[in-house]
């Protein structure tokens, strides 16, 4: 995600770190790259204009210039005030002294808003052990009742609905009736939306407000839409208040324009993000997390928090054992393989590791298809192959090779990689540091 404005901005900060010195006519100069990055990424012009002033004048106020780091300090600066315009502290969203929460969800047809609604109560249960139902107002769209209903069994929410004859109002209503009844923890409030900012949008939304008296209203805006999601944004805080926003379709987004502006145009805060197609590829923004990716320092922490999350803590100690005595075998290989694969896609982790931004690594590319070929090749094996792979030679290869339809070129490279990685465990147990660019190009 914003792969376009972190490349920009990292070429510009790195040439500034590179600088022994730093003059005011430097700074200058690094403030209109900046300027030129932003605004290619579709940042609102006003927010920009502020942004590099505010980032000028402390680079200056701060005595940068004549430092011994001078660019080092730049890079903090920049670094402070990305996460500020983003919101500074991430923020939570609240729940009701009594059940059930009420969230309304608003935004544009289009936008992701039903899927983001099964996404939330799918995260609610997963973080807080929430019983969540989700409430089918959107009786407009074409099927958008059989879609929620759809991810919504998927996430093990139920779903209020009464079809798409009656009034969403009162649909919204009888919902609310029902989740107390029921003792839910959580009602989501899935509403319409509509091609463009109207009238009766706006006023179809209050009454549901209304009706229903939400602790939260989110409004959903696609990130890849940019100063329209801010213009959208804007447009919908005038006329219906809401108290936060779900940036959808964030990982196809490659300026970033919508996320660095909204805070700023809107006065509201992020308080999600739906990082892929998947159901469980949705989390809490983090402003500073994300100033860190985009200035390629990595995210350490959402990685180990979503390590945390697929990583069960008796596999972990076992692994551990393994790995001091030498003895990881080829179906720990697969185990492994398969926990990341739950975490996200690959180069998505990737992203989240300091260093794995810089030159030499630059052009690695994870293709998930060679993820599926190495698993069709270790489940073709004996389990006394998986245990012992210096026993996989000759006519072993090539049966191997058969019985996962790859070659015997494939077999021999899996082999090759594995015994460099057991080296590299060897290494770690000793306390030394393995050459981690090697190991990620096959030892090529």
């Amino acid at each position: 995600m914003f792969d376009a404005l972190s490349e920009k901005l990292q070429a510009t900060l790195s040439d500034v770190r590179a600088r022994g010195t730093l003059t005011e006519a430097d700074i200058n100069a690094a403030m209109r790259e900046i300027r030129l990055a932003l605004l290619e990424a579709d940042v609102n012009f006003r927010v920009v204009k502020r942004f590099t002033s505010t980032v000028k004048e402390r680079a200056l106020g701060e005595e940068v210039i004549g430092q011994l780091n001078p660019g080092q300090q730049v890079v903090k600066i920049v670094a402070e005030e990305l996460t500020t315009l983003m919101g500074g502290e991430s923020e939570r969203a609240e729940f009701a002294s009594r059940p059930p929460t009420v969230i309304l969800m608003a935004g544009l047809q289009g936008s992701g808003k039903t899927t983001a609604t099964a996404k939330l109560a799918r995260f609610l249960k997963a973080e807080h052990g929430s019983s969540v139902a989700l409430a089918a107002c959107d009786v407009y769209r074409p099927a958008a009742v059989d879609q929620l209903v759809k991810v919504g069994g998927q996430v093990g929410a139920e779903v209020y609905e009464q079809g798409t004859d009656r009034d969403p109002v009162d649909i919204a209503r009888w919902a609310l009736d029902r989740a107390k009844m029921d003792g839910k923890d959580v009602l989501i409030v899935d509403t319409s939306g509509r091609l463009h900012v109207d009238e009766a949008l706006m006023a179809e939304l209050v009454k549901i407000r209304d009706a229903t008296k939400p602790t939260t209203t989110l409004l959903v805006v696609d990130a890849m839409t940019g100063q329209d999601a801010v213009n959208v944004a804007e447009q919908f805080a005038q006329a219906v208040a809401f108290d936060g926003v779900v940036m959808s379709k964030l990982d196809g987004d490659a300026r970033g324009g919508a996320a660095l502006s909204v805070k700023a145009v809107t006065g509201k805060p992020i308080l999600f993000a739906s990082t892929g197609e998947k159901l469980d590829q949705f989390e809490r923004f983090h402003p500073d997390r994300m100033s860190q990716r985009i200035l390629g320092m990595g995210d350490v922490m959402s990685f180990i928090e979503r390590a945390e999350s697929q990583i069960d803590a008796d596999e972990a100690q076992a692994l551990e054992r393994k790995l001091r005595r030498n003895e990881f075998t080829l179906d720990d290989f697969l185990g492994q393989m398969k926990t990341m694969r739950r975490m996200g896609p690959l180069t998505s982790l990737l992203g989240m590791i300091p260093g794995f931004q810089d030159q030499q690594l630059k052009n690695l590319k994870v293709d998930e298809s060679d993820l599926d070929r190495l698993e069709a090749i270790i489940l073709s094996m004996t389990p006394e192959e998986r245990r012992r792979p210096e026993l996989i030679k000759g006519s072993r290869r090539l049966r191997i090779a058969r019985g996962s339809g790859t070659t015997v070129q494939a077999v021999n490279q899996l082999v090759k990689q594995f015994s460099q990685m057991q080296k590299m465990m060897k290494q770690m147990t000793k306390g030394k540091m393995p050459d981690m660019a090697a190991l990620m190009r096959g030892g090529r």
